[in-house]
């Protein structure tokens, strides 16, 4: 499985392996129904360095059934809300109607606009807007209807993989791939909020790379900004984080999202890490130009050495700075006469030879 692209178009920029980081702020349920709240999120998100807003499309009485969760037990993030699902997941749909109007904010500030459908009607709008990705959160993964559906729009797609198995994933990403839509980025996720840093397995960036053959990236609930900066190092070209501008604010997604200061030492740090990544190429530097002299060592006399001498191996020492014979050539230099007087503790070169 081989045939997706190593490098995808996103709005006006590229992500690749020769291409900054594309970072995602997840602003999700965070606007608590307001829309100024909603203008104000993509506002601080741009001041913090990242690359796109995206939200969540959904109702909620297409996305749960509460007839289902009355039947469970729950003791994770769900479990904690003192509401039902239901009524928690009604309070942060986003209306259809302030889409483009979010997204001509966006288009304002400087910042890309997208979404994560979670019903056809949201992928159909996603399309007729034109956005520059499609992302497809975790819960997704096994709705191979859905997945060929979101393909065949023939945008980029981001597959979060949380809770997934490897099946699973070969699964869904067969799906895609069938579509010919060859614009996918996997990504690593843990569904737990938060989760925790050695849950992450950063690592199986690697694999995704090895077994699919795509781009990866990272859907991040850990806190800080760790993991998602070991997923760029590991070659992940994408990075998706909550994102709040307060985290005792109520609602499901605050307390485990990043606010602006938060978010910009993370999206500063990349940025770092990015040029301290370099290329795959070994080469001398500028700025060693003189440490190549003041570090390494040569051939110098150690004791003083009258012309027409013969130099024996004890007459050598290995010294820096490296001005003269480099110390490798010492048994070509040994029972070499030199030409003029030499003093002890002065470099040798290849010229003072006869």
């Amino acid at each position: 499985m081989s045939g997706f692209n190593q490098n995808i178009r996103i709005g006006d920029r590229m992500i690749g392996p020769d291409y900054p980081t594309y970072i995602i702020a997840e602003i999700g349920g965070n606007f608590d129904g307001s829309l100024e709240k909603a203008k104000r999120l993509i506002d601080a998100a741009k001041e913090a360095g990242a690359d796109c807003a995206k939200f969540q499309t959904f109702k909620a009485e297409s996305i749960v059934s509460e007839g289902g969760f009355s039947k469970m037990q729950l003791h994770g993030v769900h479990g904690s809300w003192g509401r039902t699902v239901s009524e928690v997941f009604k309070d942060v749909e986003l209306p259809l109607e302030w889409h483009r109007e979010l997204a001509a904010h966006c288009r304002k500030v400087g910042i890309d606009f997208s979404t994560s459908p979670y019903n056809k009607e949201a992928v159909d709008l996603c399309a007729d807007m034109q956005l520059p990705f499609i992302k497809i959160g975790s819960g997704e993964i096994t709705w191979l209807e859905m997945l060929d559906y979101i393909a065949r729009k023939g945008m980029p797609v981001m597959l979060a993989t949380g809770d997934a198995t490897m099946s699973e994933i070969d699964e869904a990403v067969r799906t895609i791939e069938k579509t010919g839509n060859k614009d996918l980025v996997l990504m690593q996720c843990i569904t737990n909020y938060p989760s925790k840093l050695e849950s992450a397995n950063v690592n199986v960036l690697k694999t995704y790379q090895s077994a699919f053959g795509c781009l990866t990236g990272y859907s991040d609930h850990a806190p800080g900004p760790v993991v998602a900066i070991a997923s760029v190092v590991l070659g992940g070209r994408v990075i998706e984080k909550h994102f709040t501008l307060d985290k005792t604010d109520k609602g499901p997604d605050h307390p485990h999202s990043m606010e602006p200061a938060e978010f910009k030492f993370m999206v500063d740090s990349i940025r770092e890490v990015e040029k301290a990544m370099g290329s795959t190429r070994k080469e001398v530097q500028q700025e060693e130009g003189e440490t190549v002299f003041v570090q390494r060592r040569c051939l110098y006399a150690k004791r003083d050495l009258k012309k027409g001498q013969v130099i024996a191996a004890e007459d050598l020492d290995v010294l820096r700075p490296a001005l003269g014979i480099p110390p490798k050539f010492k048994d070509v230099v040994i029972g070499k006469a030199v030409n003029k007087d030499i003093p002890a503790r002065d470099p040798l070169f290849w010229e003072d030879l006869l």
